[in-house]
């Protein structure tokens, strides 16, 4: 295994409060929005079909299942930890730590998730995500007033956020992780199968026997290793109408006016990660994510669960990258080379009027190629 350079940064720094975590995305009639405001969430809107398409993008079936096929050997032949950087840094937190000062790292390091350690058995405990911060918000709403909730969380411990889970029904979080030396392609599988987004790479001390986490694979990181070192996705040139990848029906959407927490319990009941804002003709506006829940949480606001997600919006920091968009005339070689340029968890497909037709996750590109 080739040396890599390891910062394990186990303490808690200050918060940042100008950094929008990403792990690694009104109508006018609205008058709680002006027009500049209104403008101000809705122009980071990119789309990945600024260029006529021709027939030639066309391809046949076999050419793509081939280029499929490539893909997955290409998968095969790379271990998960040659996906990793030269030079990073891992940020494990212990499961004793308070769930402020957690928050606190998460928010300085510019990541909304991180794997955890049990102190007392010395091995590896999961994962801190976006999910525990919305289970965690779901209680509070639901049981507690605002004081007590903020009295509460002073002293809440990582290790109690199994207990949040048990109180507001949600299932408790699969304990993944895979060895850096496992082929891309069984992390590839082992993500597509259990709906994760995220896998830890956790080693064993041939001495001692303990775990050590060495890193953590996203989807993201897995699709960009596989945009810039694999060829072979050149030949993936059938359309998203063909391949039909994506979810195109009984879409989660929402409106400039709608709750915040309307939001949030819909991202629990569909097990989604965003849900599209768009206008009374479906016209796309911009979109929530489960990651936009930290900035509310960050501040402590669990008592502004109601303000419409239009004002929640207007509290994203200058860098967030913006909505990409797509059309079923996409390939996903084009999708790819997206990847290879910008920060894309999602692309959210629309027609020539910009009106609501699809979601294509990375889960969804993920599955498709190794299916």
């Amino acid at each position: 295994m080739n040396e890599r350079n390891l910062n394990l940064n186990l303490n808690t720094p200050n918060l940042t409060p100008n950094i929008t975590p990403r792990d690694y995305d009104g109508p006018a009639s609205y008058s709680g929005i002006n027009f500049s405001q209104f403008q101000s969430i809705t122009q980071n809107i990119f789309s990945t079909n600024d260029k006529p398409r021709t027939n030639s993008l066309d391809s046949n079936s076999e050419a793509n299942n081939t280029s499929k096929r490539l893909v997955c050997n290409f998968l095969k032949q790379h271990s998960s930890y040659d996906v990793l950087p030269v030079s990073y840094k891992v940020i494990v937190l212990d499961t004793s730590l308070l769930v402020k000062k957690a928050l606190a790292a998460l928010m300085q390091n510019g990541v909304v998730s991180a794997p955890l350690w049990d102190s007392t058995n010395q091995k590896f405990a999961g994962m801190l995500t976006v999910s525990d911060f919305i289970n965690l918000i779901q209680y509070y709403y639901k049981h507690s007033s605002y004081a007590a909730a903020m009295e509460e969380i002073e002293q809440f411990q990582i290790q109690q956020l199994r207990d949040v889970e048990s109180r507001v029904g949600a299932p408790p979080p699969q304990l993944l992780s895979i060895h850096p030396l496992k082929s891309l392609y069984e992390a590839c599988k082992l993500l597509v199968e259990a709906r994760a987004h995220r896998l830890p790479l956790v080693d064993v001390d041939s001495e001692t026997g303990q775990e050590m986490i060495v890193s953590v694979l996203t989807q993201y990181r897995i699709l960009k290793f596989i945009a810039m070192n694999c060829t072979e996705i050149k030949m993936l040139r059938k359309p998203l109408s063909e391949i039909k990848i994506g979810v195109y029906e009984n879409i989660a959407t929402a409106q400039m006016s709608t709750p915040v927490i309307e939001i949030v319990n819909l991202f629990v009941e569909r097990r989604i990660s965003s849900v599209p804002i768009i206008d009374e003709n479906d016209k796309v506006l911009n979109v929530y994510e489960t990651v936009d829940v930290m900035t509310l949480v960050r501040a402590g606001s669990y008592h502004e669960m109601d303000l419409p997600v239009g004002e929640a919006l207007l509290r994203r920091s200058e860098d967030f990258p913006g909505v990409h968009t797509c059309t079923l005339s996409d390939t996903l070689h084009s999708i790819f080379d997206l990847i290879k340029k910008a920060q894309v968890y999602r692309l959210i497909v629309v027609d020539s009027e910009n009106k609501l037709q699809g979601i294509v996750s990375l889960s969804d590109i993920m599955r498709y190629l190794v299916s």
